[in-house]
């Protein structure tokens, strides 16, 4: 199946700790319970470097491995612990958060088009233009509300 993403929003870390104490398969759930209100289901679409892509594009800047931090907040003691296999969760920098905020609806077509070319998508089959801009508006959306409500972007991953 390979590894499973899903961005979500949230007012702070403490609230996506208490969040991941009382959810089984992450904020997407995908079976038999109600998904996050405000959640997107990321299909392979890392942060740090398939994400990473389209915030680059987005700011007409290179890409580099650091343009997308992020930060675990969750579980704590994974980042000691070498053994961990997941899930854990992610805080993602305000600075792409507002990246992804300020896109423009005008821009989002042609950035999906430049996206759904990039290496790191080639071997999927679902990465047409008209896929990836509904995909790009989903996370536009929900970077728009997190920064209209003062909150910040995770990603749940599961290997």
């Amino acid at each position: 199946m390979g590894v499973l993403y899903d961005y979500f929003r949230a007012p702070h870390d403490e609230a996506v700790a208490k969040l991941m104490d009382t959810t089984d398969g992450g904020p997407v759930v995908r079976e038999q319970a109600s998904p996050l209100e405000d959640a997107v289901d990321g299909k392979g679409i890392d942060p740090p470097v398939v994400l990473g892509k389209v915030v680059s594009l987005a700011l007409d800047v290179p890409w580099s491995v650091g343009l997308v931090r992020e930060r675990l907040v969750w579980p704590d003691g994974a980042r000691e612990d070498l053994e961990y296999q997941g899930p854990w969760v992610v805080a993602l920098s305000d600075d792409t958060r507002n990246a992804l905020a300020g896109i423009p609806d005008e821009r989002m077509a042609d950035l999906a088009d430049r996206w759904s070319r990039v290496e790191e998508l080639s071997h999927y089959s679902h990465t047409q233009p008209a896929v990836m801009l509904s995909r790009l508006r989903e996370f536009v959306g929900l970077a728009r509300r997190a920064r209209t409500s003062g909150e910040s972007i995770y990603c749940w991953i599961s290997l």
